[in-house]
């Protein structure tokens, strides 16, 4: 599913971190799975509200980084549920970065397709709320 504005975020506001060094490799930039890791988090929140339960992240669609995290950076991570199924729902997720010291300066990171699935207490499938 295309989403080609790369100017404004797609989605409703549902994490913000700091990238801190600890994230960093030895020129400054953060690691793409830790990016992948909030974006999966944000996933999990927002999966989890709408299923009113328990949710496991099943794949995660192509996802390219078209642009680099620094340390100092706020990590923003927008998510909108795409699609709702039997037991599974397709999220839009994207993260942008907020520009450390440079208020308004906000960047898209990248964006991918994941498909999270509702589980019941027995760790099964189990339907999701209408």
């Amino acid at each position: 599913m295309p989403h080609p504005r790369l100017d404004e975020p797609t989605g409703d506001l549902t994490l913000r971190t700091l990238a801190m060094p600890g994230d960093a490799n030895a020129a400054g930039d953060i690691f793409g799975g830790w990016v992948m890791a909030q974006m999966d988090l944000a996933c999990g929140i927002r999966a989890a509200e709408r299923a009113n339960g328990r949710v496991v992240t099943a794949a995660v669609k192509e996802m390219n980084f078209v642009a680099p995290v620094k340390i100092g950076d706020t990590l923003c991570v927008y998510t909108s549920v795409a699609k709702v199924g039997r037991t599974s729902m397709t999220l839009h997720v994207e993260a942008w970065a907020q520009r450390y010291l440079k208020p308004g300066n906000r960047q898209l990171v990248t964006q991918a397709d994941v498909v999270m699935v509702a589980l019941d207490g027995e760790g099964r499938p189990t339907a999701i709320p209408a």
